[in-house]
């Protein structure tokens, strides 16, 4: 039986193929992530095409975001906000939203929100373009924290982005900074997503460690709606596996709580 939590896979050459992505939807794969930091428009056309036929052959609907990118500077090693950014919509996320669009995707998830008016500026851009996807606010800086309440009340869904948020906050504060979103998402009735490492070693291993499982099954006691895989299975060798363990660890808290 499937899990309620929502279970959320980010697409990227370990997932590429028709079969992978059937495997990843039959072991528990409810929503596909798109990053848009990284790839071409063909790139993404056809994994949007292929999840699309996939899951219509297993009789599924699995919603799609595109996350954008956002003021980001990448690095070999990773990315970083760029300080320097004044806007929160760049150019490359204008263009990015107008192929949202035409893709007919459901999500839109906007980097390094600051507050509620960046949420209802995309909103309005979407809604300008002709466009009638929601918005997944990523809490990931400092001022977004401060205005958390007011951005989850303007937001569809919630991410808690731990990757960036530890760049704003020291690491030993981060779990008290997700109980704090997901609390407030929570009080406020807004589905709110947990993501950034979830099962990272399985990136190479079979198998999570037992404190990525014990990580994930706190994100669900404490109120997460969603859980979320990102290079886990982007670029990663167990893309099914991870997705399976995932649905595994949360069909087991459920019965728990």
């Amino acid at each position: 039986m499937s899990s309620k939590t929502i279970i959320i896979a980010t697409l990227g050459p370990s997932s590429r193929s028709a079969e992978t992505l059937k495997s990843m939807i039959e072991s528990g794969m409810d929503m596909a992530r798109l990053n848009f930091s990284w790839g071409t428009y063909e790139e993404h056309h056809n994994f949007i095409e292929n999840i699309r036929s996939v899951a219509t052959s297993l009789l599924k609907s699995v919603p799609i975001i595109i996350d954008l990118s956002g003021p980001r500077v990448k690095e070999d090693d990773g990315h970083h906000i760029d300080a320097n950014s004044i806007k929160t919509i760049t150019e490359k996320d204008l263009s990015d939203i107008d192929f949202g669009i035409k893709e007919n995707v459901e999500y839109f998830a906007m980097s390094y929100v600051k507050s509620a008016s960046d949420i209802l500026e995309l909103k309005n851009i979407i809604k300008e373009k002709g466009g009638n996807q929601k918005v997944i606010a990523k809490i990931e800086t400092k001022e977004a924290v401060s205005s958390l309440e007011e951005i989850i009340k303007n937001s569809d869904m919630v991410m808690v982005a731990r990757g960036d948020l530890g760049n704003e906050f020291p690491l030993e504060e981060i779990p008290f900074v997700e109980k704090k979103i997901i609390k407030t998402a929570n009080d406020l009735n807004v589905p709110v997503i947990v993501a950034t490492q979830m099962l990272l070693s399985m990136i190479k291993n079979k198998e999570p460690t037992r404190a990525e499982v014990t990580d994930e099954v706190f994100a669900i006691l404490e109120g997460a709606q969603g859980v979320m895989l990102s290079e886990e299975t982007a670029t990663g060798e167990n893309p099914v596996e991870a997705v399976s363990f995932m649905e595994r660890i949360a069909n087991n808290t459920e019965k728990n709580i």
